[in-house]
């Protein structure tokens, strides 16, 4: 798992920098608009500069002509200063949008190949805090990051020029003063970078809490337990805020500390350059364009400070971007996969064993099963057999540690994901829908399928009467997760989806036992209907709806200990006649 690993400023610079090659021409015009912007910053000191020197040495030859020429000058050169500004702040910005959008566009699509292990170990809160909060910043950083450091670069640069020329010693006394603050403030810059990482986590934290508490907010109150989370959350809530106090006890040492120095900057120009008018080594005017540069020098670096906090945030979302783009994509096609269609749905584990790759937890070893095209085969045993994985290993929701699983005598392996999926339709307890309508969550079962199709599905599904006689019928809107349908209803229409995928293998995990007597029925019908012709494992705890699978399997921890019709199993009188007794007393 990389949720936490750590990279160097180097490596994230180095990982963040391709994300411009798309938009270079709108990067280089914007530093070049950058360079024009410091051009009037740099050029006032000297019209100041010359101004002064002419008026105390020749008074005379300073006229209102030549100072309006001068206030031209620096005119054009402030309207040259506006227009390349507007350019930064509109195109920069939008620069920065498109690379946010590219690596948010990144970060979807790789969490698409990621495998269930990942899931079950990433809260959903932090997933999602990465892909949209810790990227906003990354806007910022993108459009700035380059900007800020170059503007800087060129006004330090150009002012040690300018001013070298006019005095390189007083020069070097000021600018010697830059790398000793830049060097202090690199360790609090590191500090920083750590407390913001921090602050991060806790966000995906607090996120996460909220999700959990207003998606069960039901079971919150059907047990009277608001107290207890609004406790759960202000301690969360509380332990954010310390995160944030730590953060901004090394922001505050980071600006008292270029406070400082700035006030050693003037100073040294006070100093030496007061020595240096009294001693003749410097004019007048000499010493105001030195004030100036120094006010322009201080200025820049605060800048440069200030950006301080925003590159950390923007390190920080580019590093728990990476965090997300590092994940392994543990279940991917081979070199040599290859598209199949309509298969027949001839499946056998040989010498499968598995285990979680995250905890090795094993579940089963050296299981070998034959299903036969179109055979209808039922899986029952006790919970945590394995009954779920062993389904979830036929579409490679997971790998098998050991041993082949094919289809038709082709190693799964060897067929492309979209394809072996394709052929397999899913029906399961917990039914997810999409919020939208009822029609947008059947047609999710075939993108690009037919009203008439659609309809057809749902019939078939026997979902067709009751989808009718709702509100809006086909458009009715089913809520977050199908919350304004029943059981029975979701069901029926998770089933019509599968109709219209039309598979050639079926899996159905338990997709009756959570309904009621009636909804089950119904649900029963359209289940049956749904695995004609088609090759079925059925997962199931109500023994009564697989009497007619063809084949009966018992799997517990120590494999597939028995297996048969549902009468050899009950004349067998073993673990499944148990079971079967069982539950006819509870009934």
């Amino acid at each position: 798992m990389t949720e936490n690993k750590e990279y160097t400023t180097k490596e994230l610079l180095r990982r963040f920098v391709p994300y411009y090659k798309p938009y270079w021409k709108t990067m280089v015009f914007d530093l070049f608009c950058a360079s024009l912007t410091t051009i009037c910053e740099l050029v006032l000191p000297l019209i100041m500069r010359y101004i002064t020197n002419q008026a105390l040495a020749e008074v005379m030859t300073l006229t209102v002509r030549t100072v309006g020429i001068l206030g031209l000058i620096y005119l054009g050169l402030r309207v040259l200063d506006c227009l390349a500004n507007f350019y930064m702040a509109d195109m920069g910005h939008v620069m920065g949008a498109k690379i946010e959008t590219d690596m948010r566009r990144d970060a979807y699509d790789h969490l698409q190949q990621l495998s269930n292990t990942y899931y079950n170990n990433t809260k959903v809160g932090q997933i999602m805090g990465r892909i949209t909060n810790d990227l906003f910043d990354v806007t910022e950083f993108a459009h700035h990051c380059p900007e800020e450091f170059f503007i800087a670069f060129v006004k330090a640069l150009g002012g040690f020029m300018i001013l070298g020329n006019i005095n390189l010693l007083l020069t070097v006394i000021i600018f010697i003063i830059v790398p000793v603050m830049l060097f202090t403030c690199m360790g609090l810059n590191k500090r920083m970078k750590k407390a913001f990482a921090k602050q991060r986590n806790q966000i995906g934290e607090l996120n996460a809490r909220i999700e959990d508490s207003l998606l069960g907010q039901k079971v919150v109150k059907a047990f009277t337990n608001e107290e207890m989370e609004k406790e759960k959350f202000e301690k969360d809530n509380l332990f954010f805020l310390n995160i944030k106090k730590e953060t901004y006890v090394y922001m505050a040492g980071f600006q008292t500390t270029t406070r400082f120095f700035d006030g050693i900057m003037y100073l040294a120009v006070i100093l030496a350059g007061g020595i240096f008018l009294v001693k003749g080594l410097i004019q007048p005017g000499d010493l105001v364009a030195y004030l100036l540069y120094v006010t322009t020098l201080i200025a820049t670096i605060r800048r440069i400070i200030e950006f301080a906090e925003q590159f950390q945030r923007g390190m920080t979302g580019i590093e728990r971007f990476l965090q997300i783009m590092d994940a392994d994509i543990e279940i991917f096609d081979e070199p040599d996969a290859v598209k199949v269609d309509g298969l027949k749905g001839d499946i056998r584990f040989e010498d499968v064993t598995f285990e979680y790759p995250d905890d090795h937890n094993q579940v089963f070893e050296h299981l070998n099963l034959s299903i036969h095209p179109g055979e209808k085969v039922a899986i029952v045993g006790p919970s945590g057999g394995g009954k779920t994985t062993l389904c979830n290993l036929i579409p490679r929701f997971y790998d098998t540690t050991c041993g082949t699983i094919t289809i038709d005598g082709m190693d799964i392996r060897k067929i492309a994901l979209k394809s072996l999926r394709g052929n397999i339709g899913m029906v399961q307890q917990e039914v997810y829908l999409f919020s939208g309508t009822v029609y947008e969550n059947i047609a999710y079962g075939r993108p690009g399928a037919s009203k008439e199709e659609v309809i057809e599905a749902a019939k078939r599904a026997g979902a067709h009467e009751f989808i009718e006689e709702l509100k809006d019928g086909y458009d009715t809107y089913v809520g977050e997760r199908g919350v304004k349908l029943s059981g029975g209803q979701k069901q029926r229409i998770s089933i019509a989806r599968v109709f219209l995928k039309n598979p050639s293998i079926i899996i159905l995990d338990e997709a009756t036992s959570a309904l009621d007597n009636e909804s089950e029925f119904a649900v029963a019908k359209s289940l049956n209907a749904l695995a004609e012709g088609r090759t079925t494992l059925t997962i199931a705890h109500r023994l009564s709806s697989i009497q007619n699978a063809d084949r009966i399997l018992v799997l517990t921890q120590e494999g597939i200990v028995e297996e048969g019709s549902h009468q050899e199993l009950m004349e067998a009188k073993g673990i499944y006649y148990r079971y079967y007794m069982a539950a006819s007393e509870i009934r």
